[in-house]
């Protein structure tokens, strides 16, 4: 039997949640740009802080409780080359598809003396069980957390 997910203990953050990081070396390619993939890697840093930021200790939310939320479709748009050293503020908005699923929808913004909107990104996640690989529904606290986006 699957176990639940650690309750939240009291939504009192913002949606959307805002995520700021610096670009560093290691996420770019040769040519000097930020790699490709490394632009989901960044999303989810911002995903992991809006949990946390919720109250969700990350340690059990991505540990096997029986219930796992794995990302079952990703797609990005790349608007504008982000390099080494640039700014960014990662918005980070959840949506709600279905009973079992939710997508989160990414805004990087390139910050600066003007904010430009570097990239769109959007996955979506289906929450399941981890021995029988079938849907289940949101555990209160993530739907809680979905409905506050």
């Amino acid at each position: 039997m699957a176990r639940a997910l650690p309750a939240l203990p009291h939504l009192s953050f913002a949606m959307p949640f805002d995520y700021h990081r610096t670009v560093h070396f290691p996420d770019t390619d040769a040519a000097g740009v930020v790699f490709f993939a490394r632009y989901l890697s960044i999303c989810h840093e911002a995903y992991e802080e809006s949990l946390s930021a919720a109250g969700l200790p990350l340690g059990t939310f991505f540990a096997d409780h029986g219930v796992v939320v794995p990302v079952a479709k990703s797609q990005a748009s790349y608007l504008r080359p982000l390099v080494c050293g640039d700014r960014l503020r990662i918005e980070v908005i959840p949506r709600a598809l279905s009973e079992h699923s939710y997508a989160l929808d990414y805004v990087i913004w390139k910050t600066g003396a003007v904010e430009k909107r570097a990239a769109v990104v959007c996955t979506e996640h289906v929450c399941i069980c981890s021995k029988t690989r079938e849907r289940l529904v949101l555990p209160a606290n993530l739907h809680a957390w979905v409905q506050a986006g």
